[in-house]
């Protein structure tokens, strides 16, 4: 009999456990820490957000050959900061080319010279299915909020999909105010083109079934393309890191190396840029941080 009671007082405990993890009354974010930081992570698990003590983050003049980028990120997120209509954004194409860094980069410059009560909550795409729970946290009309997932892209039409959808235009419940989605991926469409034409077994239904999977990408307001950059492109990124750094060199030379590292990496971006810069300097005995 013993037993049977610790197998129900066991089952009784997960129970609890479960309750705690997905109901937001029982929620443990102490909302002190938006005083303290300004970026998060949101932990699906615990139902929380937990702050990044240290943001892996470059200087937005370090982000060559974006211009246009730059730009338009800039001013929907100044327009979002200072409490006027934005839309959310999908910053599409090649790898390296600064997605990412640019969301972190323009965050924090409008952060620190428009409105200090701008946050950047990422969440990875497998925790989009969570979004009604996260905003439950954000119940905040003083503050604003970006929530960015980093490389985001969709294998089916899933609960995920299904949430994000939600979380860009609304359901119901009519979308916060206070909270904008930016997301990063070397998709446009968001779900690979195979999967898109696997819908083939009657022209109406495949219509249809196209339709739906091409129209999430289009419920964002902005989409901003990044593409492969020129060999011109790659060496002002190189030199641009140096001047950043103040590394001492010589030109010729160093945009020689430069370029031989692109050659054996088979491919030029901001990424390649860095990451030669990062060997560089380690060869030189130079220390970056």
């Amino acid at each position: 009999m013993s037993k049977k009671i610790d197998k129900i007082i066991h089952s009784l405990n997960e129970i609890s456990k479960s309750i705690n993890r997905i109901n937001p009354t029982y929620n443990k974010f102490d909302k002190k820490l938006f005083n303290s930081y300004k970026c998060f992570f949101w932990d699906s698990k615990f139902n929380t957000l937990r702050p990044v003590k240290k943001v892996n983050r470059i200087n937005i003049e370090c982000l060559i050959g974006i211009d246009s980028a730059k730009k338009n990120l800039m001013e929907n997120t100044k327009h979002f900061a200072r409490g006027l209509s934005a839309n959310n954004v999908l910053l599409w194409g090649s790898r390296g080319m600064g997605k990412s860094s640019l969301v972190k980069a323009v965050h924090f410059e409008v952060n620190n010279n428009i409105n200090p009560n701008l946050y950047l909550i990422e969440i990875e795409k497998n925790d989009l299915s969570t979004i009604p729970l996260l905003l439950a946290n954000l119940e905040d009309d003083s503050k604003r909020f970006i929530i960015f997932c980093d490389d985001l892209s969709f294998e089916n039409t899933n609960d995920n999909y299904k949430s994000l959808k939600t979380i860009l235009e609304g359901g119901l419940e009519e979308k916060p105010s206070n909270v904008l989605f930016y997301a990063t991926s070397n998709r446009r469409h968001l779900i690979p083109k195979s999967l898109i034409d696997d819908d083939t077994y009657d022209s109406i239904n495949s219509k249809e079934n196209i339709d739906e999977k091409i129209s999430l990408s289009d419920r964002f307001g902005i989409w901003i393309g990044f593409h492969k950059c020129t060999h011109d492109d790659y060496k002002e990124m190189v030199l641009n890191y140096a001047k950043q750094f103040n590394i001492h060199f010589l030109k010729d030379e160093f945009l020689y190396e430069a370029t031989q590292w692109s050659i054996n990496r088979g491919s030029r971006s901001g990424r390649v840029a860095w990451q030669f810069i990062l060997n560089y300097c380690a060869q030189k005995g130079i220390k970056l941080f």
